[in-house]
């Protein structure tokens, strides 16, 4: 949403295809330019079909797809439009997993042009599973930064009726495996015998809660770890939080960790993925190894204790934010790979 709206607030044409039940489609205001698509699976023959009206009617000099099912309908949809000029097509990768081998996916990525990989460790990714280097492009993903800072911060401890004056660790993302929220608990154990007012709130919902739920009880954390499931108030919750922590085991970039910056907060996080791209080890947070709760609980730990340091860190955090992870950073990355492509036809 945030390239679409970019590119056309400087003045280029972007029509966004968008499935008419998501959330996505709800958000764009309806046009000419938004179109709704639905697909039933990534080998969608109709809807390719249907696509590939689209591109004869609007001849784009670029299709940008977003998500591994988008690039299959796109090269599909061009392979049948066949039009004249043939568009570019543009794919963001955002995640650190392997290129399938099967050989719909080896013909799929391999009518790409450009990869606009979310960070180096993608891009890296990539080139190790044979995508050419010369293919592939790093343009960071980028937040509504000044959105966040001017947000209202939620009062997290009357949402949870926690302490008033609890220092409140926060955790954004998924209940799956590769989140790693098991090893942050594990962590939570730890702080709270150093720092026994301490509380960690985990917002999302996922699969794994009913394990996660059952390791609060065994660890009887039952008073200090909070899952607070799925928040629409999220970003506000966030800016509630005294800390930030992040568990993930693997992380193409993640724009949670962004948005903590942008709300000034300092960070704890694995040394995973993209991650080491965003937090500026001893000056935004600390960075410590996936699966070692107890390096995450002592940098947890050394924060909560240190009131002025994590202040310290949190303004380098904002600054970092506006100066890197910015939307019209992004769009103006995204930009200039079209360009590339494309040259100065429109």
């Amino acid at each position: 949403m945030h390239t679409v709206m970019g590119l056309r607030a400087r003045r280029y044409r972007a029509a966004l295809v968008a499935h008419p039940e998501g959330e996505l489609y709800r958000r764009m205001s309806e046009g000419t330019d938004l179109i709704p698509l639905a697909t039933h699976n990534e080998i969608d023959l109709a809807a390719a079909w249907r696509l590939s009206r689209v591109l004869k009617q609007l001849k784009p000099d670029v299709i940008h797809a977003h998500d591994p099912h988008g690039v299959a309908m796109a090269a599909t949809a061009r392979s049948i439009a066949s039009p004249s000029p043939m568009p570019k097509l543009v794919a963001t990768r955002r995640i650190e997993f392997r290129i399938a081998r099967n050989s719909f996916s080896r013909w799929k990525y391999g009518q790409v042009d450009c990869f606009v990989a979310i960070s180096k460790a993608v891009r890296d990714r990539l080139v190790s599973d044979g995508v050419p280097r010369e293919k592939t492009t790093v343009v960071h993903e980028g937040v509504d930064v000044e959105r966040i800072v001017d947000l209202p911060a939620a009062n997290v401890h009357a949402a949870f009726f926690l302490p008033t004056h609890a220092p409140i660790v926060g955790n954004i993302g998924a209940l799956v495996a590769q989140k790693g929220q098991q090893h942050l608990i594990d962590a939570a154990a730890v702080v709270v015998r150093a720092v026994p007012d301490s509380r960690f709130v985990i917002c999302g919902d996922g699969e794994l809660r009913p394990a996660l739920e059952e390791q609060i009880k065994r660890k009887h954390l039952e008073r200090h770890v909070f899952l607070a499931g799925f928040r629409a108030d999220v970003l506000e919750l966030l800016k509630g939080f005294d800390l930030f922590a992040l568990s993930s085991l693997q992380e193409g970039l993640c724009t949670s960790l962004v948005d903590a910056m942008a709300a000034s907060k300092a960070a704890v996080a694995t040394d995973v993925g993209g991650v080491p791209e965003v937090v500026a080890p001893g000056e935004t947070g600390y960075l410590v190894p996936p699966r070692n709760h107890e390096a995450m609980a002592d940098r947890i730990i050394k924060l909560l204790k240190d009131d002025a340091l994590r202040a310290r860190m949190g303004e380098a955090a904002l600054k970092r934010a506006r100066g890197h992870f910015t939307v019209d950073r992004m769009v103006e990355g995204t930009l200039a790979t079209y360009e590339k492509l494309v040259g100065a036809r429109r």
